[in-house]
């Protein structure tokens, strides 16, 4: 076959491998450290490990190796190009630290991993090693690799979170307790409505995240790909089925719309995520009590006080997704590119996007242990419906009185009445004269379990809505 040109002539320079790479062919690769003093609670889960700069390398090095063969397989480059590079793209053969130290040198780490790959091929095959890409290329790829290693464990987990939910929904679809707005007691709900709720939030930002495309890149220099001359477009389509990812109807250098589509719907999970632990929390505090997390050795403890049972998990997913938004918003701020290569925000997605994987990860892990574990008090909530003694049913008085502005004005009356004397709202209303209902209908309307509305419709839908789901394999 006729020789293809070389490849761009920026292309760095050979660099010699540092002395101390670990030598064993098959040495699996070095696991990640995530020992440090907060990764307990920031990088729970198996997300985590698939951020690290390990598995950065790896994928980096998948994205070369796959390259190489898309291109063989079109004869662009010789046939025993792909067997030499698989040899030596094994993470364990390079020191991650020290392709960080030279990609402070260079801009990026592929430039020094390019180089150390090269002094590991035979010299004849050198200048087919990362064959008409650029730096970009490889780094949009793997951080394509990454999301969708890191996305498999975090899917996991929300979808355990939703069959949690599902199951609480079915056992609680008709377990009466306060709905709360603005933080005060409302009108009677079901605790399976609550569970419906966070079910069918957890269903669809699960959906949304599963859809997301991950493209790989291939466009060399500025897009073009003109070292292949005119067959450069048919490299990504075997690409992208090499490693498993789309393919992409043009490459996206300075187009980040990949990049941010992932991170929104990230933070739409860390989201959802964040409001059922909002609930949970809110519902576990000791003037509640209608819920709590589950109990383990230590689990909740205090430093000062003996008796806490603080819902630490819950706390922890919180404290995972405060931090999301504000990582969500830089990948969008970084969508505003120079030309054909950006100087500044495309390196500052590197991190952003590992964190907001490693994040998510982490709340979604969190959260379902929450749930998985949750337990439920149908008598405390049931007794606290009592509360405000019989306010949160004024509504339906109204209702059973007509629902007119008079109407409304005498419960008004009433309920102002019974506040101010700290008694039943029944014993106001059967002392008032202008109330035209019998003590039976009085009872009937102050029963919480009668104005539950259509919350058992609504709980049979979502678990309906989440049974085809999962049946459908979403």
């Amino acid at each position: 076959m006729t020789s293809p040109s070389p490849s761009p002539a920026n292309d760095p320079a050979p660099v010699p491998v540092p002395a101390n790479d670990p030598a064993p062919a098959n040495d699996p690769v070095p696991a990640p450290v995530n020992g440090g003093l907060f990764s307990g609670m920031f990088a729970r889960g198996e997300a985590a490990a698939e951020v690290s700069d390990v598995a950065w390398l790896a994928a980096m090095l998948d994205a070369e190796a796959a390259l190489a063969g898309a291109q063989a397989a079109l004869g662009l480059v010789p046939a025993e190009v792909p067997a030499a590079l698989a040899e030596a793209c094994r993470p364990g053969l390079y020191d991650v630290a020290e392709l960080g130290d030279r990609a402070a040198r260079t801009g990026n780490p592929v430039i020094p991993l390019v180089a150390a790959l090269r002094e590991r091929i035979e010299p004849g095959l050198r200048r087919f090693v990362h064959y008409g890409a650029t730096s970009q290329d490889v780094n949009d790829t793997a951080a394509m690799l990454v999301a969708r290693r890191a996305l498999a464990p975090i899917l996991a987990d929300l979808s355990a979170c939703a069959d949690a939910c599902a199951r609480l929904a079915a056992g609680h679809r008709g377990t009466v307790m306060a709905g709360r707005t603005v933080l005060q007691h409302a009108v009677p709900v079901t605790f399976g409505l609550k569970a419906a709720g966070w079910l069918s939030a957890l269903d669809r930002s699960r959906s949304w995240l599963a859809e997301v495309p991950l493209p790989v890149q291939y466009g060399g220099a500025a897009g073009t790909l003109s070292v292949l001359g005119e067959r450069g477009h048919e490299v990504p389509p075997l690409l992208a089925a090499g490693l498993g990812l789309a393919e992409p109807l043009v490459p996206w250098h300075t187009d980040r719309t990949p990049v941010a589509r992932l991170a929104c719907a990230l933070g739409t999970a860390a989201g959802t995520l964040g409001k059922v632990a909002n609930d949970v929390k809110l519902l576990a505090q000791t003037e509640v009590a209608e819920v709590a997390e589950p109990t383990g050795p230590g689990r909740g403890t205090s430093s000062a006080m003996p008796h806490k049972r603080n819902p630490v998990g819950s706390m922890s997913v919180l404290a995972c997704v405060q931090r999301v938004p504000g990582l969500v918003a830089s990948i969008l701020d970084g969508m505003v590119q120079e030309h054909e290569r950006a100087a500044g925000p495309w390196q500052a997605e590197w991190e952003t996007l590992g964190e907001l994987l490693r994040l998510t990860g982490s709340a979604a892990s969190w959260l379902r242990e929450v749930l998985e574990g949750l337990t439920v008090d149908p008598a405390r909530m049931r007794a606290n419906l009592g509360a405000t003694r019989g306010l949160l049913m004024a509504e339906q008085v109204v209702v059973r009185l007509g629902g007119t502005p008079q109407a409304r004005r005498l419960v008004d009356a009433a309920c102002a009445r019974a506040t101010e004397e700290g008694t039943e709202l029944r014993e106001v209303l059967l002392a008032d004269p202008g109330v035209s209902l019998t003590p039976g209908e009085i009872d009937a309307a102050l029963d919480p379990a009668g104005a539950l509305g259509s919350a058992a419709a609504f709980v049979d839908r979502a678990l309906a809505a989440h049974e085809n789901l999962t049946g459908a394999g979403g």
